[in-house]
């Protein structure tokens, strides 16, 4: 039975043999877990109740669960991990650089679902517990307990990643992360990921910064090496 403060998971996936093994290895891991097999019901209940985290098959009776991902980003930032029968690293890329935060594709292990579901949970623990309350690089105000980032006095709308990538820039000014560094300090896992992810969310934080003020671009690449934030 799962104690009152037992993180809870949507399941999305319209097969009930691969949802039922799922829910039976997340529930023996302590999670209260509910499950529903269209995407427009999954949508429904994301916005009238709080998850800790989504399990979400990609391919759904009547929608496609990178579409599904889409909508949901625009009023969550609940975790996601994404559940395919395809392989291809077209699919893993648009997967990830859309939100997604895991990827795994079927047939799969249920228990080691269940452990990426930890990991995930576990970081994203860790990266509250730890946050200060605010601090200030240049023209860069960091709440990390709110997960808000102020850029010349302006509230950036930023996904988790982003926030993640501008953080760890804000937070060490100056500094050169190379592409794999950026890769293992924020999604954890380089193996699943890719450059190109990197490459892809650091353009989307350019185009943001830009959009609050267009003459700067504090964000600085250096060739063959990786990227900075300047501190003026």
């Amino acid at each position: 039975m799962n104690s009152p403060s037992a993180k809870r998971i949507l399941v999305v996936e319209d097969e009930p043999a691969i949802a039922d093994t799922l829910i039976y290895v997340l529930n023996n891991s302590g999670y209260q877990t509910e499950h529903v097999g269209l995407a427009q019901t999954a949508l429904t209940q994301l916005r009238a109740e709080p998850f800790d985290l989504v399990i979400l098959d990609v391919g759904l009776p009547d929608g496609n669960g990178f579409d599904l991902c889409r909508q949901l980003r625009r009023f969550s930032e609940v975790p996601v991990i994404f559940l395919t029968a395809h392989g291809d690293e077209i699919d893993r890329i648009v997967g990830l650089e859309i939100g997604g935060d895991d990827y795994v594709t079927k047939p799969f292990s249920p228990r080691e679902v269940a452990a990426r579901v930890g990991v995930i949970l576990r970081r994203l623990g860790a990266s509250s517990t730890n946050g200060q309350p605010s601090a200030i690089t240049g023209h860069f105000e960091l709440d990390s307990l709110a997960c808000r980032i102020r850029y010349r006095g302006q509230m950036l709308d930023l996904t988790r990643y982003e926030y993640l990538l501008l953080k760890l820039l804000i937070e060490h000014p100056e500094r050169i992360f190379s592409r794999e560094q950026l890769l293992e300090r924020i999604w954890q896992d380089p193996g699943e990921v890719f450059d190109r992810t990197v490459d892809t969310h650091i353009k989307t934080l350019r185009a943001k910064l830009r959009a609050a003020v267009a003459d700067r671009d504090p964000i600085r690449t250096h060739r063959g090496l990786g990227y900075s934030l300047q501190s003026r």
